[in-house]
């Protein structure tokens, strides 16, 4: 690898597709003679001690004494505790002839530190963490010179995810997660915590914490995802869940369109008692699975806007790999746009293809029937037709008296049948008409009683109006 002063970048390593091995800053260790024996059992990185900036900038003999190193003393990474953006940007621009890149303490829990204002107090002040980068990255002059931060995590990971995403808009080039808290010492490492920090930001993640052998680069490696290379284009889990939606749809989609099974079948499915049950949420499942599903079209469609419209300009020195950075998120925006789009695509085609699944079974349906009525009516008139065509066969075909009987036998056949019905016919109406006078009288009878109880009672209204006079 070339210089700083060359064409390469350091960031180049994190290129390969390999887990680096980085030996972290140690305190009275990490002097030159340390780094160039770790060089030779192939450690990719090497860091100095930590460095205090505003030290460091105030007299010569501190930069000499602290700093040293040689042409074969590369790549090489300053680390500075320092707690203001200016003093740290000075100190840079000393070391940047000579290195590779500079590194903001954020973990140290020392006391000193800390109350001093250096080390693991910076993690609870983001906005000057994310200042102190964006100096570094303006003042130095050279594009492939890096400025990244190691921390360590905070109890509400949040925080820490917010500290990470803020120093990454600022340009940092990577950071180096130590997975304890500031007030956590031998305790176990929160792998999960660097894996899920890995996870939100789109630059490269250093594992830091418990690593004594070799064995244990690869184990971290498992346990984090940290491998030092560039980020994957994977979904988040947001987005991988709406994917699943969307082949979901695609796959029920697919069954529903299966031409050997029929509309009458899918309906009979669709009758179930599991799908009654379901039936009572439907619409509210329906309608809330659109709104989702427009928000999140809605926030692609934001984020596609917002990549596809940003400017470079000045950027471009400030993190130097700006473009592929913002490549990639457009391509994610992109790709989440297209799910979502055709998620709430397939969700309407899909209700709309069930309904008409439904509307065309009921009309099969009642095809069925009107067809059945009408196979009966066609099996009556070609019965009837086949009785009046023996019946005109027998008095065509027959010979003289004979012929005359057989066809006086079957209309006297005929005849009889039809006045048995008028019969029948005859003695319902008697009945009703009996029934009718039956019902006359009684109201004749009720009528003339209720006659009576009328003059009754004026009777007893009179008396009674008469004794009321008579008293006054």
């Amino acid at each position: 690898m070339k210089t700083s002063n060359g064409n390469s970048s350091i960031m180049d390593m994190f290129e390969k597709g390999k887990v680096l091995k980085i030996c972290a800053p140690m305190v009275r260790y990490s002097k030159l003679a340390f780094r160039s024996l770790v060089r030779k059992y192939n450690c990719d990185i090497c860091f100095t001690p930590m460095i205090v900036a505003a030290d460091f900038m105030r007299s010569i003999k501190a930069r000499d004494s602290e700093f040293t190193t040689n042409e074969s003393d590369r790549p090489l990474i300053v680390q500075f505790a320092a707690h203001d953006a200016q003093t740290l940007a000075d100190a840079a621009c000393v070391v940047a002839p000579f290195s590779d890149g500079v590194d903001l303490n954020c973990g140290c829990p020392q006391r000193w530190a800390m109350s001093a204002g250096y080390g693991a107090c910076l993690i609870n002040k983001p906005e000057l963490v994310k200042d102190m980068v964006r100096h570094v990255r303006n003042q130095v002059d050279n594009p492939n010179y890096t400025a990244s931060i190691k921390i360590r995590i905070h109890k509400d990971l949040r925080r820490t995810v917010d500290l990470c995403q803020k120093a990454e808009s600022a340009g940092v080039s990577w950071i180096t997660v130590h997975g304890r808290t500031a007030e956590e010492r031998h305790q176990p490492v929160h792998y999960d915590a660097i894996k899920t920090i890995k996870d939100s930001v789109s630059i490269p993640v250093i594992a830091n914490g418990d690593i004594k052998y070799l064995r244990d680069v690869e184990s971290t490696h498992q346990l984090t995802g940290v491998d030092g290379r560039r980020p994957s284009l994977k979904m988040t889990l947001q987005w991988t869940a709406v994917a699943i939606f969307l082949y979901v749809e695609i796959g029920v989609l697919v069954i529903l369109c299966i031409p050997f099974i029929s509309a009458r079948r899918w309906q009979s499915i669709f009758q179930l008692r599991i799908w009654s049950w379901m039936a009572r949420f439907w619409n509210k499942v329906f309608l809330t699975m659109i709104i989702v599903l427009i928000v999140l079209f809605l926030d692609a469609v934001r984020e596609v806007r917002k990549y596809s419209s940003r400017e470079l300009g000045t950027d471009a020195k400030v993190q130097p790999n700006m473009y592929d950075h913002l490549h990639m998120k457009l391509f994610r925006a992109q790709r989440n746009l297209y799910i979502s789009g055709f998620a709430v695509f397939l969700w309407l085609v899909m209700k709309r293809v069930v309904t008409l699944i439904n509307q065309l079974a009921a009309v099969s349906g009642t095809t069925a029937a009107l067809q059945a009525q009408a196979d009966n009516a066609n099996k009556a008139a070609k019965k009837y037709m086949e009785d009046n065509e023996l019946l005109k066969q027998t008095l065509m075909e027959g010979k003289g008296d004979k012929a005359t009987a057989e066809g006086m036998e079957l209309l006297r056949k005929e005849v009889e049948k039809l006045k048995d019905e008028l019969k029948t016919s005859g003695d319902a109406l008697k009945n009703s008409q009996s029934e009718a006078d039956v019902m006359r009288k009684q109201m004749d009878g009720l009528a003339r009683e209720y006659d009576r109880l009328l003059k009754e009672h004026q009777e007893l209204q009179n008396l009674q109006d008469s004794g009321n006079k008579k008293e006054d």
